[in-house]
């Protein structure tokens, strides 16, 4: 049985410098990033990957510092909340029963304090991470706001079966959905791939494990300098981030009729999801 998947844009940014991470336009132009989200209508309730900017976000955009709002220039749109996208579909917050989050940067996890009724699926090192807080950039990605209301963790250890030669988690256990953890660390300490089986295939988000649709071409990879460099910059271990972008490329090139990948900030693949119209591997 098919599911019906929702890909949601649940926060628009604007950095300037169109042609360093677009690969086009003015060099002082604004880009346009999104966070994109899933919202799932599975059996056992609504299921949402990752939640991007969240209302508490839009109310008080100093709580996602100085840094991020400078840098990335977020619109903050009370519309582009998953909260109230879901309302706007006719679901309640409640509804949402589960959370899977590839990580929980405050662009993936700021809309977290919504759905307080959800259990928080995630990958054990990550919550960890997130909590401890135990660096100087991690004080900057991981913002307390969007853990203060306590949310319903259900921490996943690595000790799924494997998914197309990848570790997998299975997240929702007893949902009757295939939803997995698939670990791809690097961009942060327990960074995960969501696997959606669709019913007709697989969908992998694959949340900041590449930024941009080219680099997933494998016979030539491509990204725009500005998101290269910004991806060596935030990076928590870049030799296990690149090997994971080089085992994604093998996936596109060996399994792409029956996986299709999207990653959270690439406007370009979200308007091809949207439109219900895919290409087959991206590029």
């Amino acid at each position: 049985m098919s599911l019906k998947i929702h890909h949601l844009n649940c926060g628009t940014m604007c950095p300037h410098g169109k042609r360093l991470i677009a690969g086009e336009g003015g060099w002082l132009e604004a880009a346009e990033m999104c966070c994109h989200c899933l919202l799932i209508e599975g059996q056992d309730g609504l299921v949402l990957v990752d939640t991007g900017l969240g209302s508490g976000d839009v109310e008080r955009p100093e709580q996602l510092g100085r840094a991020f709002n400078l840098v990335t220039r977020p619109q903050l749109r009370l519309e582009e909340t998953a909260l109230h996208q879901v309302q706007a579909l006719g679901f309640k917050p409640s509804d949402v029963r589960h959370i899977v989050v590839t990580h929980l940067d405050l662009d993936h996890a700021g809309g977290l304090p919504d759905f307080p009724d959800a259990k928080v699926h995630v990958f054990a090192p990550e919550k960890q991470a997130a909590i401890a807080r135990s660096t100087f950039a991690e004080k900057g990605r991981y913002r307390p706001p969007h853990f203060a209301h306590g949310p319903q963790w259900v921490v996943h250890e690595n000790d799924g079966e494997q998914w197309f030669g990848f570790d997998s988690v299975r997240a929702v256990p007893g949902s009757g959905d295939g939803v997995l953890l698939v670990p791809l660390v690097g961009h942060t300490r327990g960074h995960c791939g969501v696997a959606v089986d669709t019913g007709e295939g697989w969908l992998l988000h694959c949340g900041d494990a590449y930024f941009y649709h080219g680099e997933m071409v494998p016979e030539d990879p491509q990204c725009p300098a500005g998101l290269r460099m910004f991806q060596n910059l935030v990076q928590i271990d870049g030799r296990a981030r690149k090997d994971n972008q080089v085992r994604l490329r093998m996936l596109v090139r060996d399994h792409g009729d029956e996986v299709k990948l999207i990653c959270a900030h690439d406007p370009v693949e979200l308007a091809r999801f949207q439109a219900g119209a895919p290409v087959s591997a991206p590029g």
